[in-house]
């Protein structure tokens, strides 16, 4: 049959739940959620969130309103948290949609506290990031722990900013501020941990945590063996084959050329897609791969708007032939691998796959 699209984005339900799962374990007592913003990662809040509830998941953290309207669709009965805060004048829909704003500063506490009503809210202290969040400062002026209670605040929460480096002292800094204004606060309910938190020790989990680039397969703790399993696979066709000879330019202007006789495939996949123009491979310096025939194939000049050309000089000559299949993300093309070839990281891959793709759920 054919495939109307130029490549196809499987997503696997089951790795997701069990990836789940796996940080659920992981949380030392603690409420285990999910965070499905940038629409799960890329890989779509409709179909994930009521994977994640099957699971066993009751708690869902969005970035955006619209996400969670999507995720209420998707999870009737789930809190759901809307980390980008209170929008001016968005009361009435948090209230229609049951959402829980995750409020990160003075005026959208003041609004809050003077207009707020249904689902409980979230408090974001600042605790180093200097992004969102209440600074230790406009948080004495916020209240007590009654004042808080009363102004329906059920969960205190904080973002940590590199617990996936061991080695960077901020991740211990954070907690001790955070244990700090946790105490102000025994009753109500904590949230620190991210991903790679639940794969440190000494850091108290509290009551809920928020995983989300593991959930789908990233690794949680670089340099080290990743315990998540792979949930995205892309694979793309190869629509065309070519040789060229010993020098010949290859791409838009030029920037890479060929070293010796070399057998070229384009496939059906660029950067509208989602696949970084950085990912292409310049004469001195290499960019990402795809395997073709289980061999890596090196992408060969920048990445066109709906093309790439892999020489695929080294694959089998059955797996490199028109209406062949190249592996873009899968096996040994894991996210963080795919990321680093492509100059970016395994969460910028996630969150750009494309809508042209043909999406195909599996194993739910």
């Amino acid at each position: 049959m054919l495939n109307p699209h130029g490549a196809e984005l499987t997503i696997d339900l089951a790795a997701l739940a069990d990836n789940w799962r796996l940080l659920a374990s992981r949380a030392a007592g603690a409420e285990c959620g999910a965070v499905v913003k940038a629409d799960a990662y890329g890989c779509g809040i409709a179909q994930i969130v009521p994977a994640l509830a099957k699971a066993g998941c009751r708690t869902f953290f969005v970035a955006h309103l619209a996400e969670g309207e999507t995720a209420r669709a998707a999870a009737p009965d789930a809190a759901i948290y809307v980390l980008n805060g209170l929008p001016p004048g968005a009361l009435a829909s948090y209230a229609a949609a049951r959402l829980r704003p995750v409020l990160g500063s003075v005026a959208e506490v003041n609004e809050w506290s003077i207009s707020g009503k249904g689902e409980p809210c979230a408090l974001h202290v600042d605790t180093g990031m200097n992004r969102l969040g209440l600074s230790a400062t406009e948080l004495a002026f916020v209240g007590s722990e009654a004042e808080l209670r009363k102004m329906g605040v059920g969960l205190v929460m904080t973002h940590l900013t590199a617990s996936e480096d061991k080695s960077d002292p901020m991740t211990d800094e954070q907690a001790r501020r955070f244990a700090a204004i946790a105490a102000r606060y025994p009753d109500i309910a904590k949230s620190m941990w991210n991903s790679s938190a639940h794969f440190r020790d000494g850091l108290p989990a509290y009551d809920l945590t928020r995983p989300g680039y593991a959930l789908y397969g990233g690794n949680p703790t670089p340099g080290a063996p990743n315990p998540m399993k792979p949930v995205v696979g892309l694979r793309a066709s190869i629509v065309q084959l070519r040789d060229v000879r010993d020098g010949e330019a290859v791409g838009y202007n030029g920037r890479w050329h060929a070293k010796g006789p070399r057998k070229l495939a384009t496939i059906s996949v660029g950067y509208a897609d989602g696949y970084p123009r950085n990912g292409g491979g310049l004469d001195g310096a290499r960019g990402g791969n795809a395997l073709v025939g289980g061999v890596p194939c090196p992408i060969a000049g920048t990445v066109s708007m709906d093309l790439i050309i892999l020489d695929v000089t080294d694959a089998p000559a059955d797996a490199a032939k028109r209406g062949g299949e190249a592996v873009l993300i899968g096996g040994e093309l894991d996210l963080d691998t795919v990321g680093a070839g492509a100059k970016t990281i395994g969460y910028e891959m996630l969150t750009n796959l494309g809508r042209r793709y043909q999406r195909r759920y599996v194993n739910g």
